[in-house]
């Protein structure tokens, strides 16, 4: 389960006040809104890289409004991957492990578990120059499912990708989700991506949160 409840945040003229809304467990939620709304915003203060004027995060039942992002069981994809530069692609779905300190036999077996199933195993020693598109989804996708989160959030993962590519990488988000019995929150412009993934679907405007049919016309 995700939960924001009351949350609040200010910078400048800027602000979102008591937004409350909620992704049931094992639920594929989606947020849509306008550009600048505030959508990433809310996105960056559930997985801890901003603390909210006011309010509370909570996931799974456990409020986790002041620990920090990397005791939140959160996987992150942010816009277009952010993959690191200068390491290699296994480097890239390992490096949470690595941090850890898992051993190094659990992150070669981790890295090729979801190598294969996500089409990328004959990638895992290029660097992130030498992919397409989609395929940095893909290793971005793997990175935030190596430490086998509880809950997984996109933000506007497809929005660089064409619209056949867009269209595969949808399902496999829909696939991964329900494998790995995940709790999603998905970030996008796109009707069509809401009709094709929410089982729940939220529209952020005038600075409150509604929640809408997810079978948009």
């Amino acid at each position: 389960m995700i939960r924001l409840e009351n949350i609040a945040w200010r910078v400048g003229a800027f602000h979102l006040e008591n937004i409350t809304f909620t992704v049931p467990a094992g639920c594929y939620g989606v947020l849509m809104g306008a550009t600048g709304c505030g959508k990433t915003t809310l996105l960056e203060i559930l997985c801890g890289l901003r603390q909210p004027a006011a309010g509370r995060v909570w996931i799974g039942g456990r409020d986790v409004t002041h620990e920090p992002p990397g005791a939140r069981g959160i996987g992150y994809v942010p816009q277009d991957g952010a993959l690191f530069p200068t390491y290699r692609v296994r480097e890239q779905i390992g490096f949470a492990l690595r941090v850890r300190g898992e051993p190094s036999a659990e992150i070669t077996r981790r890295v090729a578990g979801l190598a294969g199933p996500l089409g990328i195993e004959h990638l895992l020693d290029r660097l992130p120059h030498d992919l397409s598109g989609g395929e940095r989804q893909r290793v971005a996708l793997a990175r935030a499912l190596a430490p086998r989160p509880a809950v997984l959030v996109l933000d506007e993962p497809l929005s660089a990708l064409d619209e056949e590519l867009r269209d595969d990488i949808a399902t496999l988000l829909s696939s991964l989700q329900r494998e790995h019995a995940l709790t999603a929150l998905h970030i996008t412009h796109s009707r069509r991506e809401a009709a094709q993934l929410g089982d729940v679907t939220f529209r952020l405007a005038a600075g409150g949160v509604a929640e809408i049919p997810s079978a948009l016309p």
